[in-house]
């Protein structure tokens, strides 16, 4: 990393807030074909959609019809420790993506698993629970791949997200891979003995797949269709990569950029970034806002 380009002028650092303490632990971010969003997964359960200035925030799905608001809602402390023991009942969306030509939004959820709610929004429908008739205990991201399968993490076969940071002080390696299969509904193993799994991305010709491991500080690529002469396609957002700072890279895993806030002032904690129409969303499973930068 010390061989990095460097940003002299801390962009990231220069970004816009927003939505402070309106959006509680915005992991995933995500827009639906009509550009109506973002839509965000919060701490305190719920699939959220930005409907405007006039209109605000509105709820657009539920992971689980166990939610209700007194259980459930707790403002700016559901990104807390007083939100952990209500978190396996109320849900905590992680991962979000829409499937453009059917407008499903499609969601990896830390306790329910992979789950898909319709264009109109509601109670999520689960798919992925258990795998071998076992749990997945932490569905963490998701890809949808052209051909229909859902490429999502299960990040360890061990802990779930309250106890996450047992995962990085053991160096817990149980974490998984898995594809969604929708006309046969099952499950399956695409790689096993990962260190922390967590978000994942496919290349923009889909010939290869891109996750991270975060215990070991890297982005793994695993390729789906391979020949010699192939080298892959660019991935379609910027990975990032650490705290406080947003890299790009090429498909060849070059760094190309690197976006920082050495000084934390607008994001402490980074979790995705999206490019939409010329600016950056950047998410946080952490703080209560979102950040924004016009790119390039």
């Amino acid at each position: 990393m010390e061989n990095w380009p460097r940003d002299n002028r801390s962009r990231l650092g220069s970004g816009n807030l927003e939505f402070v303490d309106e959006v509680f632990g915005p992991e995933s971010l995500e827009f639906d074909s009509l550009g109506r969003g973002p839509y965000a997964g919060l701490a305190d359960g719920r699939v959220v959609r930005w409907m405007g200035e006039d209109v605000g925030w509105e709820t657009f799905a539920l992971v689980t019809s166990n939610w209700s608001e007194k259980l459930c809602s707790r403002g700016v402390d559901s990104t807390t420790s007083r939100q952990w023991k209500h978190e396996k009942l109320c849900g905590r969306p992680l991962g979000l993506r829409f499937h453009k030509e059917s407008g499903n939004l499609y969601i990896a959820d830390a306790y329910y698993g992979l789950l898909v709610v319709g264009p109109e929004g509601g109670i999520a429908t689960p798919l992925a629970t258990h795998l071998g008739g076992d749990p997945i205990l932490f569905a963490n991201d998701l890809d949808i791949h052209r051909n229909g399968s859902i490429f999502f993490t299960d990040t360890s076969k061990r802990y779930d997200r309250v106890d996450h940071f047992f995962i990085l002080l053991e160096g817990e390696s149980t974490g998984r891979l898995l594809r969604y299969d929708p006309p046969t509904k099952t499950t399956h193993v695409v790689l096993d003995g990962l260190a922390f799994p967590n978000g994942v991305q496919l290349s923009r010709d889909q010939t290869f797949i891109v996750f991270t491991e975060t215990t070991n500080c890297r982005l793994m690529k695993y390729w789906l269709e391979r020949t010699e002469d192939r080298k892959g396609g660019t991935c379609r957002k910027p990975a990032w990569f650490s705290r406080q700072f947003v890299s790009l890279f090429n498909e060849n895993g070059e760094i190309l950029e690197v976006l920082e806030d050495p000084k934390g002032e607008v994001m402490k904690l980074v979790s995705e970034v999206r490019e939409v129409e010329g600016k950056l969303w950047i998410g946080t499973v952490a703080h209560n806002h979102i950040a924004t930068l016009p790119y390039p």
